[in-house]
């Protein structure tokens, strides 16, 4: 075929063209993968090839190496590794080549592949040459700009596909070298330093040992530096977002340079263009998220090192917090409009939000002045500054601190909410969530809302929800926190009851709002609505609820009525299904919780249909709901839901199987867990179909990994559910779970991630082993015996591991002991006579300082001890009779 003219009809406005073309690239690329990257490459390094077929020969050599989907990507590594090695070869040559071509894009295109053939070679000790031919390069007396700037694009990419551990330690500094040439202010082209100031920021993370020399470090600070002060913005940006990682990788490095580094962004910040300023501000914001995740580290430990904690906020606040409130002047004229904007005075704002939980009491003093000098001004921009700087530090400093400060400015607020300007409310409301969410806790016995003034606040609310979409989603956060702060606030929370009507009909209204096409005005009326119900007394407010929940199935039905004629309304109708289905959850749940029974059971009927019918609707979101709205309604309902089971069952076994949307295949699994504590043993004619694609979804590679430690919980639930009738799944199931406990000493580098996945893990295990364990406890405990040394030896690796295992592993294991013996008894008498890991172990727990695992352990001593003592008690009862025989 003509390479060029199928790739030109693949891209072609003719439907049947383009169909034809890009079935005869897929045939091709099936056929004779070799030849089709060949091929591709060949045509991305010619110049004299039409631009639109270069590029898409660039974009399907890409895709040919790479996917986002963890299974096809390493299928896609391993059809290239087989690839003949000569041709590969030439498909590298060829893209070695295109670096130096006129044409940018095919320059970028051929950046791109090579970093993906990198990220596949070279972790295997492939491709040895490819960092020295890119340096060649740079190194060349006459090496042409665009060639140095496709190197350096080049390995940019290639530093962010590969590990630093991928790299020997002279490929790191001969590409910190070249880099940080192609920095130098000698070097005259623009797109060349950018794309090196682009580069070392990819490659920071390989630094760590150039770091660590004071000398190397000193020139890379230097240069970056430097280049933060170059005279074309995009250059500066990009050395910004070089300290910003800097900041985040080598925080215990810094000390020597911030005084230059305040200076450089104090400036940017200041007076120069917006995208440099933003990064300028983020320098501070970064060092902030560090200071405060030592400082939660240090709490948590107990121990306080002043190595690992250079107080470079503290250091900068006399100068740090004008800065920031010089930022937060220099607002918009429409960012009232729009809550995604980020501009300068949001970074600002953001900024000192974290500096004041970074520093706590210590910022109020430097804001106050600003405020206090700013919030009665004529001008807008300084009364919405001032009241955001206010509602900015709310966060950190100490309740005592802030609160001669709220009660003074409180009914100042209140009334700012009727603010002649629009950006002033939208703040003002902000603020008032903020207040709300920080300093309104009846249970601790601080509350800036009193008996006194409740009815002024719900007023000032109820009036404000109804002003523009913008504010009045802010309204809707500030009715969530104050109602959050009643939630298990007991008797205190009858404040609220006399308004509650108020309430939920303005939250309702609001949901209706036709003149704002802001879906999350919608939502947050919605999610304020279900908090009310959650503070809410059903003893004082039954009746009421009760008209809620037959309100929001009355709009649920009508969902369904909704006209649609495009993608946008079917996401609409989703979006505001799901937000229904979430609301009739939490007020089932609300049931529940206070055993008013017979509420649910007279719209059971009713709720079941509507959520069967939501299922009809394409969306994992809505369909997400549904799930929980349902086990909610199990929950509530108990053994009556059997009758629901003949139809629902379809459904949760489509949503246990749904891969794609894992969160689904995860909420089914809970419901699983609702519906076994419903109905008890009337789950049995069920559970083939639940425990087949629960087993299909543990031996999936496609399901998300995030969601096997709930299945196995779950199958745990169902064998505690069905007892001896889970012998038919035995055969299946324990060679899944002893699968799953090598797989916990198999992991990645400990991580933090890997860590906490090894938990869950770990503890999911132990909960299965449980429930099985228990659920055979009364009869066929016999057919656990030959897995028992597998299990003893499993918890004994896990909790044998200080270091890494959490309390919530601790718990399970500890519990799961007591099970094993408690189930098998004189059987596995041998495991614990052999063995001093579980008394050492029932001796550390019963140190503890948690008291549930200081009694789970103290039941799991008196079980082993009643199960050693009633087998030396039957060995001297068969020794007695043996000598009065003899």
């Amino acid at each position: 075929m003509d390479i060029t003219q199928v790739l030109l009809a693949a891209q072609s406005h003719d439907g049947q063209l383009r169909t034809v073309a890009e079935e005869n690239l897929k045939q091709f690329q099936q056929q004779n993968f070799p030849h089709f990257l060949q091929t591709l490459s060949v045509e991305l390094s010619n110049d004299e090839k039409p631009p639109e077929s270069r590029r898409l020969a660039g974009i399907l050599l890409k895709n040919s190496l790479d996917a986002k989907e963890s299974t096809r990507k390493e299928e896609f590594v391993l059809r290239w590794m087989n690839v003949d090695p000569a041709i590969k070869s030439q498909v590298k040559e060829s893209l070695l080549i295109t670096l130096g071509s006129p044409v940018f894009e095919a320059r970028r295109s051929s950046s791109q592949v090579i970093a993906k053939v990198a990220a596949i070679e070279i972790p295997h000790q492939g491709w040895p040459e490819l960092i020295v031919n890119l340096l060649t390069n740079m190194t060349k007396p006459d090496a042409p700009p665009c060639l140095k700037q496709a190197t350096l694009d080049c390995l940019g990419y290639v530093c962010e596909e590969i590990s630093p551990e991928d790299l020997e330690q002279d490929q790191v500094n001969a590409v910190l070298t070249a880099v940080v040439q192609g920095m130098n202010h000698v070097e005259n082209n623009s797109d060349v330093r950018l794309a090196a100031v682009k580069a070392l920021y990819n490659a920071l993370d390989f630094a760590e040992t150039n770091f660590q020399n004071e000398l190397e470090r000193n020139y890379i600070m230097k240069v970056v530096c430097e280049t933060a002060m170059c005279k074309e913005a995009d250059i500066r940006k990009a050395a910004f977002e070089c300290l910003v990682s800097i900041a985040s990788i080598y925080y215990d490095l810094l000390e020597p340079y911030m005084q230059t580094i305040f200076e450089l962004t104090s400036n940017a910040a200041r007076v120069d263009e917006e995208p440099v300023a933003l990064q300028a501000v983020e320098f501070w914001s970064t060092i902030c998220d560090e200071e405060i995740a030592r400082q939660e580290e240090s709490k948590e430990s107990g121990v306080f090192s002043s190595s690992c904690h250079f107080h470079f906020i503290e250091k900068a606040l006399p100068s740090l917090v004008p800065m920031l409130l010089e930022t937060l002047m220099k607002q918009e004229e429409d960012q009232d409009q729009d809550d995604g904007i980020w501009n300068i005075s949001m970074s600002g704002g953001t900024c000192l939000g974290l500096v004041a939980i970074t520093v706590q009491d210590a910022i109020v003093p430097l804001v106050m002045p600003f405020i206090e000098g700013n919030i009665t001004k004529p001008d807008w921009h300084s009364r919405e500054a001032a009241t955001f700087a206010f509602g900015s530090i709310l966060e950190g400093p100490s309740v005592q601190k802030l609160t001669p400060l709220v009660h003074a400015g409180f009914d100042f607020l209140l009334n700012a909410t009727k603010d002649q300007n629009n950006h002033v409310k939208d703040t003002t409301a902000w603020t008032l969530s903020r207040i709300f969410e920080f300093l309104h806790s009846p249970t601790s016995g601080f509350s800036v809302v009193t008996d006194a003034n409740v009815p002024y606040v719900i007023q000032i609310l109820l009036t404000s929800i109804k002003d523009s979409p913008n504010v009045s989603e802010k309204i809707c956060g500030a009715v969530y926190f104050l109602a959050q702060g009643y939630e298990d606030a007991g008797s205190i929370s009858s404040v609220l009851t006399p308004y509650l009507g108020e309430i939920i009909s303005a939250l309702l209204a609001t949901a209706d709002r036709s003149d704002s096409n802001n879906s999350r005005l919608c939502a947050s009326a919605y999610e304020t609505l279900n908090e009310i119900v959650r503070c809410s007394h059903i003893s004082e407010n039954l009746n009421m609820i009760v008209q809620l929940l037959q309100e929001i199935l009355k709009r649920l039905n009508q969902t369904f009525e909704i006209q649609i004629t495009s993608s946008d309304d079917k996401e609409k109708q989703s979006d505001l299904q799901a937000l229904l289905c979430g609301v009739a959850q939490v007020i089932l749940q609300k049931f529940s919780s206070c055993h008013e029974k017979s509420a649910i059971l007279h719209f059971a009927d009713q709720m079941m249909v509507l959520f069967l019918r939501v299922f009809s609707c394409n969306s994992s979101n809505v369909h997400e709901e549904a799930i929980l709205a349902i086990g909610a309604l199990a929950y509530a309902t108990g053994p009556e839901f059997v009758k629901y089971m003949p139809e629902f069952h379809k459904y949760l076994e489509m949503g246990l199987q749904n891969f794609g949307a894992y969160q689904v295949c995860c909420v089914s699994v809970g419901v699983v867990g609702d519906i076994c504590h419903a109905l008890d043993d009337k789950v049995l004619p069920y559970c083939d179909g639940i425990m087949s694609a629960l087993l299909k979804d543990l031996s999936s590679p496609e399901l998300h990994r995030s969601v096997k430690p709930p299945i196995l919980s779950c199958i745990g639930d169902i064998a505690l559910t069905i007892g001896e009738h889970f012998e038919k799944y035995v055969p299946y199931t324990m060679p899944m779970l002893q699968g799953a406990a090598e797989l916990c000493f198999r992991m990645d580098a400990p991580d933090d991630d890997s860590i906490e996945y090894q938990n869950e893990l770990s503890r999911s295990i132990f909960e299965a082993y449980s429930g099985i364990l228990q659920g055979f406890k009364n009869s066929k405990s016999e057919l656990m015996v030959p897995y028992a040394g597998n299990i003893f030896q499993f918890v004994e690796l896990v909790l044998k591991d200080n270091l890494l295992r959490n309390e919530s592993v601790t718990k399970a294991g500890v519990a799961m002991v007591g099970d094993l013996a408690d189930a098998l008894g004189p059987n596995i008498k041998l495991l614990f006579k052999d063995s001093k890991f579980h008394s050492e172990l029932l001796g550390q727990c019963c140190q503890s300082d948690d008291e549930q695992l200081r009694e789970t352990a103290s039941w799991v001593h008196g079980v082993i001890t009643r199960v050693l003592l009633r087998q030396s008690s039957l060995s001297s009862c068969i020794a007695a009779n043996l000598l009065s025989v003899n």
